[in-house]
């Protein structure tokens, strides 16, 4: 399993216009290939007016399955220059599709990449993306005065709360990555001179966005 990768969490659209062309960029989370050509004939068919749809898309947390196409444009031009654009952000599991609108001029294959790198970057700029990690839940059960030397520990590691309990004792849930698992209960177990009790749960896929956590 992959400890960690860039993942597409919400799509997101974007435009630019080239010598009077509109370029308009959509983003779309994908696990699949037919996924990934559903959303492709989705665009389509909303702007069914246009002369070009190009695409690229990436699926795998290795990028296993990678495809593009220039749809009509000289080749090489269009889907290929997105294609680089995702693999450079780094971004799995996602379908970038651009539309042009040709605006009567010509741009050339040079322009034509530019423009197409142009959209698909601003595409993915109005987009949420965010590191899927892996990670291994852990509960922490410890007296009140252990609280604060526990916390106070979590946030100097950034680590993502998920539940807090307060009854005679307080249960605190936490998400660990897996590669900080063995570091992060020894320093528990130091920090509560052995007072807290650890108990491992099961590992999950995550993210953090805004602070909160994402269970992927």
């Amino acid at each position: 399993m992959v400890e960690r990768c860039k993942i597409l969490l919400k799509g997101g659209e974007g435009e630019i216009v080239e010598k009077k062309s509109r370029f308009i960029a959509l983003t779309q989370p994908v696990k699949t290939e037919e996924e990934a050509l559903a959303f492709i004939e989705t665009v389509k068919k909303k702007y069914w007016d246009a002369r070009h749809h190009c695409f690229a898309y990436c699926i795998g947390d290795q990028n296993q399955l990678q495809r593009c196409s220039d749809d009509g444009e000289p080749s090489q031009t269009a889907g290929r220059p997105m294609l680089e654009v995702i693999l450079g952000v780094g971004v799995h599991n996602l379908c970038l599709v651009v539309t042009r609108y040709f605006g009567g001029t010509l741009l050339g294959t040079g322009g034509l990449v530019r423009a197409y790198s142009g959209a698909a970057k601003e595409g993915l700029a109005n987009s949420t993306i965010i590191e899927k990690c892996l990670g291994k839940r852990l509960t922490i059960t410890t007296d009140y005065t252990g609280v604060g030397k526990i916390q106070y520990l979590m946030g100097q590691k950034k680590i993502a709360t998920l539940d807090s309990r307060y009854t005679e004792k307080v249960e605190i849930e936490i998400m660990v990555p897996v590669w900080e698992l063995e570091t992060m209960i020894k320093e528990i177990t130091e920090t509560t001179n052995g007072q807290a009790v650890l108990t491992e749960g099961e590992s999950q896929y995550y993210g953090t966005l805004n602070g909160e956590v994402v269970l992927l």
